[in-house]
């Protein structure tokens, strides 16, 4: 059962209340090199990012903002640390979304400021959390970041814009520790009602990183918890965001596109599971109907354990029985690939 939280709006994309989770990434190319931010931005776009993220640490590097935004058509959000006349400078330029944490901008003149300037355009502000870096006072209360001490963390920051009528807020509350960030987003999704960027931060390279991502994101989507995520990777971005949807997909939300389910292959498997399965994967890129695709080792137990399916094959001896929907069809032989991915594109 989805946690319904208040619905805030980034560009062209609303989260929150009954929309999808949304899936996002940040740019990695060096904030300088504007074009090769350009050229990474659209390469996400196409892979089916949804929301934008990109560092603009000097003043000099709000000039990306105006970058992106003319060359994709995917919210853009600002990430922004301690220095709050660039938020205003981003705002200005016309961003979807900051994050910002205004208990780290200096004087409450400064928090009030970047209130109204994002109230008056309509533009959300993200609070981003992390385990490592939580106030000295709340670590010093708590003697390490416990959950209890992000949770505090993230409703301090809330709670100094909403002194300022400011309510259009997201939170993330992300920590490299799986189980504390579990239960980190579990007390605060009971404490406020604002939609929440759910991530494991510093998760780790491609291998690790998506295990935890997979554990901690996945486990609390199946909770109802969660209106917009982003796989952090020491990767490549475009990589983070097909990590989203196939967490999302896991998890049991509808995407987009084909999911492909294949056997570990035993003793009886006589064609190449492997091979057939990811041709097949690479094959059907871009392809954006959703069904359910088997690639299974045996007739044994292929047809049985893939009548979910809507459409599979099941290996035998240079061969292959073609199942639709769980019954039999016919025999593949030859190029079982083309002939494969044929039957799947006339459904």
């Amino acid at each position: 059962m989805r946690v319904n939280k208040r619905e805030v709006k980034i560009g062209s994309i609303a989260i929150g209340g009954t929309n999808p989770v949304a899936v996002q990434t940040m740019l990695n190319v060096p904030v300088a090199d504007i074009q090769g931010n350009v050229e990474q931005a659209k390469r996400l776009e196409a892979a089916g990012c949804q929301i934008l993220r990109g560092s603009v640490p000097t003043l000099e590097d709000v000039r990306l903002v105006e970058a992106i935004k003319n060359a994709v058509d995917i919210p853009f959000v600002a990430d922004i640390h301690f220095n709050y006349k660039i938020a205003l400078a981003c705002v200005d330029a016309g961003v979807d979304k900051i994050r910002i944490n205004p208990g780290n901008i200096g004087a409450d003149d400064n928090v009030k400021a970047v209130a109204q300037a994002c109230n008056a355009k309509n533009i959300p502000i993200r609070i981003g959390v992390n385990g490592g870096s939580l106030e000295k006072h709340i670590l010093a209360k708590y003697g390490a970041p416990v959950p209890e001490a992000m949770v505090e963390s993230a409703l301090y920051h809330v709670a100094l814009l909403e002194k300022h009528d400011f309510n259009n807020i997201v939170v993330s509350i992300k920590s490299s520790n799986v189980p504390n960030m579990m239960r980190a987003y579990r007390m605060l999704s009971e404490r406020c009602d604002y939609p929440l960027h759910l991530g494991v931060t510093e998760a780790g390279t491609y291998r690790m990183g998506l295990i935890k991502s997979g554990m901690g994101i996945g486990g609390l989507l199946m909770e109802g918890i969660g209106d917009t995520i982003r796989v952090s990777l020491t990767d490549d971005p475009e990589k983070e965001v097909q990590a989203g949807y196939d967490i999302l997909r896991a998890a049991g939300h509808a995407v987009d596109g084909p999911e492909i389910i294949s056997c570990p292959t035993c003793g009886r498997t006589n064609i190449q599971v492997a091979n057939i399965a990811n041709e097949v994967e690479q094959r059907l890129k871009g392809y954006k109907k959703p069904i359910k695709i088997a690639v299974m080792g045996c007739v044994v137990n292929g047809p049985g354990e893939a009548r979910e399916a809507d459409i599979g094959i099941a290996g035998g001896k240079d061969e292959a029985l073609l199942f639709i929907r769980g019954e039999k069809i016919r025999m593949l032989r030859g190029n079982i690939v083309d002939q494969f991915v044929e039957e799947i594109l006339k459904l």
